[in-house]
């Protein structure tokens, strides 16, 4: 198992106080958790604060995608807030990932800094329907290449990509995995799925888990079975 926190607990609720009830029944020691565009934008960074008081190191998933100059200071600011990941689209090109990561090296205590490949709800159908026909893996391969060749500390990619990648740029280059289903769940809106451990075993190194932890009559005891199941 890489690292001795691999879950990331996904709140994608739209309200704080759902999201605070929530983690008052989760274990920090146990995951991380992840703070989305919905939740930012109802709670903003305060809840961010509140989330670390906790003890809960946060994944702020606002997937910038702007000019270079923009997502550069959107990523100094995240720094400032103190989270423990931030991530970018790629598709913003190299310029845009080496003015965030520039940026953060003037900070004493960046965040990491992963970029988005493509969402784990498109298909292949999709990507043409956008005028960007081909292989979703061909597409992930060279989005994560042009990523870390520009100074990212890892790739947001689909589990299903996850070996290809780690084949192909190493042991070091982190892979944040969503499209996480424990056996026998539902996708819902995700397309390229995998169990927790099918995913650590192609090289994921976090694990992105919502539903089946947030939505479920005990979180906690379906984080515990998530962990019990990776360690066997």
């Amino acid at each position: 198992m890489s690292g001795t926190k691999p879950i990331i607990v996904a709140l994608d609720f739209s309200d704080e106080s759902l999201a605070l009830d929530l983690i008052e029944r989760l274990d920090p020691s146990a995951c991380r958790v992840k703070v989305g565009k919905e939740l930012f934008t109802r709670a903003g960074p305060g809840l961010v604060e509140a989330l670390q008081v906790r003890g809960f190191e946060v994944f702020l998933d606002l997937k910038y995608h702007d000019i270079p100059n923009t997502v550069a200071g959107a990523c100094a600011v995240a720094a400032d807030l103190g989270v423990w990941m931030v991530n970018l689209h790629i598709m913003g090109g190299a310029r845009m990932i080496a003015a965030a990561r520039e940026r953060l090296e003037r900070v004493t205590r960046p965040p990491l800094l992963v970029g988005v490949t493509l969402l784990t709800s498109l298909t292949g159908d999709d990507l043409a329907a956008v005028g960007c026909p081909g292989d979703p893996l061909e597409r992930v391969l060279a989005l994560a290449a042009l990523g870390h060749a520009a100074g990212l500390d890892g790739i947001v990619c689909s589990p299903r990509e996850a070996a290809a990648v780690r084949a192909v740029e190493g042991a070091g280059f982190r892979l944040v995995t969503p499209g996480i289903r424990p056996a026998g769940g539902v996708a819902d809106d995700q397309r390229r799925v995998m169990t927790p451990r099918e995913a650590l075993a192609a090289g994921a190194d976090d694990l992105v888990i919502g539903r089946p932890i947030t939505a479920a009559a005990d979180p906690l005891a379906a984080l515990r079975a998530i962990e019990a199941d990776l360690a066997v």
